[in-house]
């Protein structure tokens, strides 16, 4: 799997080499990759994916919260303004947070943030520059 390469260079190739496998398929698939390439390698970019990459390289984490507040808001047919819907969510929210887990890797997200700000902070001076 491209995802569970260590370094970005590595993650990086191997996703090439699944594009030109797509190509011969679906050239739609192809623009797909293309286009989130190299958002999907942050956490290799950051050199953060053997701290996070467990938790954060598919989108099951996410998934699961958004079902689980469906449960509380999916059956709302009418919303009245987008106030109401902010607080069933934020309840929806309140209710799921005993049974959802911490993050594996939970401890790193603080160093997650700030390799963020500095990888932020240095494209912002290649752009002045």
């Amino acid at each position: 799997m491209a995802y569970e390469q260590p370094t970005y260079e590595a993650a990086k190739k191997k996703l090439n080499l699944i594009k030109r496998e797509l190509a011969i398929l679906n050239q739609s698939a192809v623009r797909s990759l293309e286009e989130v390439m190299e958002e999907t390698l942050t956490l290799h970019h950051l050199g953060m994916f053997p701290k996070l990459g467990v938790s954060f390289k598919t989108t099951n984490c996410i998934e699961n919260i958004m079902r689980q507040v469906g449960i509380y808001t999916d059956r709302v047919s009418y919303w009245k303004n987008s106030d109401q819907r902010q607080r069933w969510v934020g309840t929806a929210l309140q209710e799921i947070e005993t049974k959802l887990r911490a993050v594996s890797g939970y401890r790193h997200l603080r160093e997650l943030r700030e390799a963020m700000k500095d990888l932020n902070f240095k494209e912002n001076i290649i752009k002045v520059g």
